[in-house]
């Protein structure tokens, strides 16, 4: 079996024609409005304000400071239940406020927070539930709803990964009392870096408003500590640019997890999460399966190795898990976490992005599957 003579990476940023930005420099250049709410900025926010039909929208110039910003503007304090299966920025935003995160385990389909479980860790000082949609994969949304509703707990979702994602009819967005989207590079819709909140009570605006910008009200008036979160004029371009061709990635990304799907699933130890339900739009942005070690022949982290050897270059997402950590560690000596556990120690992210052409899709299917046949 030959290995691929330039490296396959998990993922690439999706990049617009050159000309097509380069349209939109020539009109950050003829303003000379680089930073501070432009007007390339302002018509970005009014463009997404009406793709996800809400005014209640706050751009950052990252997700993690869009959370951290989120909690503070919010009152989060004391505890909140999370996830220990997620990026890191989820927890570091609760650290850098000051709250203590208590970890639930995981439901094994989806990876995203188990509502069965959650109930039984919430105590007199737990204000929220922050939930992330794993993968893009929704959390039981009317479970964590009713939890949250029942014990007045604010509920908060990381929706990193799931830009474009639709339950019901409408965007992801819409669900809980506010939601996080990352716009990083790396992400399937991207605005270079970039974060972005989406939230029921209007009031909140204007406080993340103060809070992005150093708590300016006006020229000479500071009325909070913020400090500067702010999406520039460039960010706000390219996320402008890309959003007109956010359903034909989504259908790139399809059709990458549909070949995937179609000739790992027979092999056996190789598993994948099940089909999406028929009210939910899925954005296939990411390619995880499960590697069990015994049925396919060897582990996730000989696989993960294995494939290196050929010049693919998968990723173990999200390992290890954020208890491992040792700034976490602490936080989870008395707390069952046994599914998060078997899937970081299974899970492996598979390469896609736009322009993956389907011949290497297949090779690296025929790479993973001579791989088993040689090994088990």
């Amino acid at each position: 079996m030959e290995k691929f003579d330039q490296p396959i990476f998990v993922t690439k940023p999706f990049l617009p024609p050159f000309e097509k930005f380069c349209e939109g420099l020539r009109e950050i250049w003829d303003n000379q409005w680089l930073t501070n709410n432009g007007p390339v900025l302002r018509r970005y926010r009014e463009e997404l304000k009406t793709y996800f039909a809400t005014d209640n929208i706050c751009l950052f110039t990252n997700g993690t400071l869009a959370l951290q910003i989120a909690l503070q503007g919010m009152g989060i304090s004391g505890e909140v239940i999370t996830t220990p299966f997620t990026f890191v920025a989820t927890t570091h935003a609760l650290y850098w406020n000051k709250i203590r995160p208590v970890f639930c385990d995981i439901e094994p389909e989806t990876f995203t927070l188990d509502p069965k479980k959650v109930e039984a860790l919430i105590t007199p000082w737990t204000t929220a539930i922050l939930a992330v949609h794993v993968f893009g994969r929704p959390c039981k949304l009317d479970a964590l709803a009713d939890i949250a509703h029942r014990h007045k707990l604010t509920l908060i979702y990381d929706a990193a990964h799931a830009f474009g994602v639709q339950v019901n009819g409408k965007s992801i967005g819409h669900y809980g009392d506010l939601s996080m989207f990352s716009f990083h590079a790396t992400k399937l819709y991207h605005s270079i870096e970039g974060g972005m909140l989406t939230f029921k009570d209007s009031k909140l605006n204007q406080i993340f408003s103060y809070l992005k910008n150093f708590g300016f009200k006006s020229e000479t008036e500071v009325v909070m500590p913020g400090t500067n979160a702010k999406m520039n004029e460039m960010q706000a371009l390219m996320g402008s640019v890309l959003l007109k061709y956010l359903n034909t990635l989504i259908e790139k990304k399809k059709n990458i997890y549909t070949i995937y799907k179609e000739r790992l699933s027979a092999i056996p130890g190789i598993s994948f999460s099940p089909d999406p339900a028929a009210n939910l739009e899925y954005n296939y942005a990411y390619v995880p399966v499960l590697i069990e070690k015994t049925a396919f022949g060897m582990s996730r982290d000989e696989l993960y190795e294995q494939l290196k050897k050929y010049n693919v270059f998968t990723r173990r997402y999200f390992y290890p898990l954020l208890t491992d950590f040792a700034c976490y560690q602490s936080l989870a000596l008395s707390i069952l976490l046994d599914t998060a556990k078997t899937v970081a120690e299974q899970v492996l992210t598979l390469p896609t992005y736009a322009d993956l052409a389907e011949q290497d899709i297949h090779k690296i299917c025929d790479i993973i599957e001579w791989i088993h046949n040689k090994f088990c």
